[in-house]
């Protein structure tokens, strides 16, 4: 499985390729940041992160884009900004077919270091340790990106378990349903 990790942002946009499977060892393709000046109009922010996305997209096809779930900060122009940024991700995504899954900080924390809690240091070292690389990446939006596509890459075969569970109950619950009125 591949996946593009998206760590969202308007000044710093977190990019980053893993591939593997759960409970094997896992490679790094690529990894990175969009930038875009602070001073520049919101639209061309916008599209200088499109044009960014599009490029890793292309250079790297990802099965999976794995994006950072917006939570409520206290600085809501920050949150907005990063929610911007998280939904042209997700539309890029959505352009070509591919797959999107929002994954929360936490969560993303709890599966590369084991606590939901953990600070982007720790973030950055296990990173580095699962990846087998020399050094963190940097800046910490490059290491939060690869931690997503790990996320993402260790989660999904038990979300889609899930998923399709909750669907046949749902499909049995609408069969019963139906004998009944038959």
């Amino acid at each position: 499985m591949r996946v593009l990790g998206v760590d969202p942002g308007l000044t710093r946009c977190g990019v980053g390729v893993v591939e593997g499977v759960a409970g094997r060892p896992l490679t790094m393709i690529g990894v990175g940041v969009v930038r875009t000046p602070a001073d520049a109009e919101l639209s061309h922010r916008l599209l200088a992160v499109e044009q960014g996305i599009e490029q890793w997209l292309d250079e790297h096809r990802p099965e999976y884009v794995a994006v950072e779930r917006v939570f409520s900060q206290h600085n809501v122009r920050t949150v907005m900004g990063t929610a911007q940024a998280s939904a042209v991700a997700m539309l890029c995504a959505a352009r070509r077919g591919i797959p999107v899954a929002l994954h929360t900080p936490s969560e993303v924390k709890a599966a590369v270091t084991g606590s939901g809690r953990a600070d982007k240091a720790q973030v950055g070292a296990m990173v580095t340790r699962l990846l087998r690389l020399a050094a963190p990446p940097r800046p910490a939006d490059a290491a939060d990106a690869l931690a997503l596509a790990i996320c993402h890459i260790w989660r999904a075969p038990a979300q889609n378990r899930l998923q399709q569970a909750v669907a046949r109950q749902a499909l049995h619950a609408t069969n019963a349903t139906k004998g009944r009125t038959a």
